[in-house]
């Protein structure tokens, strides 16, 4: 039997009803669920209690069962100086342990790899596990090859154009890639510190905030979050509005990125009109509540802004009509056979190497794994909806923009469906939209942890809230999908051309802002 807590996201428990297990047994439970095909979703350390002015530590783990649509919660025994690692034996823990190795200051005994993962600023009187070498930015161990005919390669971390800073380093036999290592941490901001407390206003900004484009995506798994721990249960009008919101999100990142990657081929047809098309979404997102990004739009307990009859059939006209257009703009690319020989098997990552590392998202499904919090953990509108999970074999950077291009259309329906059932009337009703006000925040459940899920543009959002014995906000822990898939683009550029690696790293599209929370 194992001791964990199996539990649906969205449901808030006592934190007291989760076995507090020694090293030992926290350990055996995580690998007895990763060899039931659970993964990953969180690992994090909190103090304990809440309030501990010893130091000591618990690790909380958030296993996921795609199969059986729940997740299965741990947490060890107070633990101060180290803790056991497990990444030689569940890899997919790797950057896990060593975001609470920089956090806390302890030691994951055994870990193969130990280097920073955000340099956070030292913390006086507390020594750092990695030792001198490692603690100003962006200096650290690297991986090295050697031999008369290697050498390295080093990217960034100033690139050129608008983009946030990260470091690449390639180590290379001529223009084979033998290894890639990546290290961000450039612009660690301290999200998660900022949020213990009650939540105000500022806390909903800093969530919309934490990956600029996926304002919907962070700003939904938090509203959960808060309206689990309140027993609040937003209308089904707002929860409608929440959908063709977070698949337009969807809509207007997969149409720029299947341009971009156009671009980095140097087929110019595809990338200007997924442009212009990706605005088209984005202005479509405005149409609903005034911001292209969707500021605004949703908050604890319901939405922000409502959808008149004049409105809806607007938004339904200008969605098909610009699905057709991206439909066109994707055939151009899909017929140029230049462009195609430069997707195909290129930047390939397997099965096997996505499943071990936990990859979540449309690079899981390129890679033939079916995970979508939409279709196995179903909240809101979409617990209405029935639709197949996009996948495709090969892995490759054909794979990844094919996925994107059938989610696309998938969003469209998604939309239009929801769209079908939504009353203008009562779509237009602010008594009925607008949530409790700021100046009143919600009253959490004491002691409670909840576990809140969505399936962003990118992937799987993670975010975990334990209150403390006030009700307050005592340990908050975001995992961006970034996280988990960082280390899948180094996997596949192995055995690739470094030329290859523009074209690779647009097909994951990952967030530098999403990873340096």
């Amino acid at each position: 039997m194992i001791r964990a807590l199996e539990m649906k996201p969205g449901t808030p428990v006592p934190q007291a009803e989760i076995p507090a297990l020694d090293q030992e047994e926290f350990g055996e439970a995580m690998l007895a669920l990763a060899a039931q095909d659970c993964r990953i979703a969180a690992l994090f350390a909190a103090p304990h209690p809440l309030a501990d002015p010893a130091g000591r530590l618990r690790i909380w783990a958030v296993m996921a069962d795609d199969a059986a649509g729940t997740v299965w919660v741990l947490r060890s025994r107070a633990i101060k100086g180290q803790f056991h690692s497990l990444t030689s034996l569940l890899p997919q823990l790797h950057l896990f342990e060593r975001e609470i190795a920089e956090e806390w200051g302890v030691l994951p005994e055994g870990h193969p790899w130990l280097k920073p993962v955000r340099f956070p600023p030292p913390v006086p009187g507390r020594a750092s596990v990695f030792g001198p070498k490692n603690e100003a930015v962006g200096h650290m161990d690297f991986f090295r090859a050697t031999g008369s005919q290697a050498h390295e390669v080093a990217v960034g971390p100033v690139h050129a154009g608008v983009i946030e800073p990260g470091h690449f380093r390639f180590q290379c036999h001529g223009e084979d890639v033998l290894h890639l290592e990546i290290s961000l941490g450039y612009q660690h901001r301290g999200v998660e510190r900022a949020l213990p407390g009650f939540p105000g206003p500022r806390t909903l900004a800093l969530m919309e905030t934490l990956a600029g484009d996926t304002t919907m995506g962070h700003g939904l798994a938090y509203c959960r979050a808060m309206e689990s721990l309140s027993g609040t249960t937003p209308c089904p009008e707002a929860e409608i509005l929440r959908l063709v919101m977070l698949e337009l999100e969807r809509l207007a990142n997969h149409t720029g990125d299947l341009g971009a990657l156009a671009g980095d081929v140097g087929f110019l047809p595809t990338l200007s009109f997924c442009g212009r098309l990706r605005g088209d979404f984005l202005n479509l997102s405005a149409l609903v509540c005034g911001s292209r990004f969707g500021r605004g739009m949703v908050r604890p307990g319901g939405v922000g802004f409502g959808l008149d009859r004049e409105r809806t059939a607007l938004l339904r006209e200008r969605l098909q009509a610009t699905l057709a257009d991206v439909e066109g703009a994707i055939q151009v690319l899909w017929d140029s056979g230049t462009s195609m020989r430069r997707f195909h098997d290129t930047g390939v990552l397997s099965r096997e190497d996505a499943t071990a590392l936990g990859l979540v998202g449309p690079a899981a499904r390129a890679s033939g794994l079916e995970r979508d919090v939409r279709h196995d953990f179903p909240r809101g509108w979409y617990e209405h909806l029935r639709f197949p999970i996009p996948t495709r074999d090969e892995g490759d950077v054909f794979a990844r923009a094919t996925v994107r291009h059938l989610e696309i259309r998938q969003s469209v329906n998604l939309i239009l469906n929801a769209l079908s059932a939504l009353d203008p009337d009562l779509a237009s009703d602010p008594a009925r939209l607008a949530p409790r006000t700021a100046a009143s925040p919600p009253l959490l459940a004491r002691d409670a942890l909840t576990v809140s899920l969505e399936e962003g543009w990118r992937g799987e959002i993670c975010h975990v809230c334990l209150t403390g014995p006030d009700g307050s906000i005592g340990r908050y822990k975001v995992v961006d999908p970034s996280f988990h898939n960082w280390f899948g683009l180094a996997l596949a550029l192995r055995k690739g051309q470094i030329s290859d690696f523009p074209l690779c790293n647009k097909s994951f599209n990952l967030s530098y802002c999403g990873h340096d929370l």
